[in-house]
């Protein structure tokens, strides 16, 4: 396996001090699905050090469109992704210590995951786990790599505490309501030129160059073939309470985060975001009534899918009827609801 980064180290920015660095890090991916797997697939074929990858999902057969880690074993036995991602990760650089998990993110057993980790690769589903990634990559002092993508729209930005604005300098609070892959779809070519700027991105903090870093909010459309570059440095909130001055980390408490509850006899869980939303019902049956039948009245909105029920009420709060698992009903909120 000599010759195996030689093609690599012959890039003068890596070179064999660079590819060192790089086998001496660690890097962590939270999400294992689009833009997880195919940054751990990079990462792995880069010649990372250790690599921990930590998801709360299975494989199913639409996401094999465009999660290039997984095949069709891996849908019909329902694997964890973490797990197929270990699995096949393995097969391809046996050199890597690889860390899978089926667990979901939490503040409190991320924080624990984070020592002694490099750099935090974004490839969550959700910007509730992303706030949170957010505080910890500045309660902790590491670099994390924002990354999104829907339908063939795609952003990244590159946080490094100290230097950069934060995310919430750059979108000020957690969007709402926003189009998912359920609810939008997405083509794969948007996953891999976003993956590729994110592992671009590393690779440059990985080896120390961050003079070329990227100090650019990232986005763009390859359908319509557009693309923005909007430079971040002017967007930082002295009174930010992520990276601010005076820093309360405000997504690593619990009043800050979305709650779940399962509704006493009701075979149903509750699901509260941490601040009221208002949601537009108009806009909200548009999105959802090609997932079942939709009906509303002034205070609700209420969609009926294959095997659950979502009921949608003004103030944010989601029903999931037909289920007691918590984990399946957020699963669910989050596909169809962002």
């Amino acid at each position: 396996m000599i010759d195996r980064y030689s093609r690599q180290q012959l890039f003068k920015q890596i070179g064999p001090r660079g590819q060192e660095e790089i086998r001496n890090k660690h890097v962590l991916i939270v999400g294992a699905g689009a833009l997880g797997s195919a940054g751990a697939e990079a990462l792995v074929r880069a010649g990372i050090g250790k690599l921990t990858i930590i998801d709360r999902d299975y494989v199913e057969w639409s996401n094999l469109q465009r999660q290039q880690l997984y095949n069709e074993t891996d849908a019909k036995g329902q694997i964890p992704k973490a797990v197929a991602a270990g699995q096949h990760l393995k097969k391809i650089n046996s050199e890597v210590e690889i860390e899978a998990l089926v667990l979901d993110a939490r503040p409190g057993n991320l924080e624990d995951l984070l020592r002694g980790v490099d750099v935090m690769i974004d490839g969550t589903d959700n910007f509730d786990i992303r706030f949170i990634l957010n505080d910890l990559s500045h309660k902790l002092n590491i670099p994390w790599i924002y990354g999104s993508c829907v339908g063939s729209y795609g952003a990244t930005y590159t946080i490094i505490p100290a230097r950069t604005p934060c995310l919430q300098c750059i979108l000020k609070k957690v969007p709402s309501g926003g189009a998912t892959c359920d609810t939008a779809g997405i083509i794969s070519p948007a996953v891999q030129i976003v993956s590729a700027y994110q592992i671009a991105e590393a690779l440059k903090i990985l080896v120390g160059d961050y003079s070329s870093l990227r100090n650019t909010f990232l986005t763009f459309d390859v359908w319509s073939n557009q693309h923005y570059s909007i430079k971040s440095g002017k967007i930082q909130k002295e009174g930010c309470p992520t990276c601010g001055t005076a820093r309360t980390f405000p997504y690593l408490s619990y009043e800050n985060q979305t709650k779940t509850e399962v509704l006493c006899g009701r075979n149903t869980v509750q699901i509260r975001p941490a601040k009221s939303i208002e949601y537009s019902f108009d806009q909200m049956e548009n999105r959802l009534k090609a997932h079942g039948k939709v009906s509303r009245n002034p205070y609700l909105l209420s969609c009926q899918l294959q095997n659950h029920r979502l009921v949608i009420f003004g103030d944010g709060r989601v029903f999931v009827h037909g289920t007691n698992d918590i984990q399946l009903a957020k699963n669910l909120y989050y596909r169809l609801l962002g």
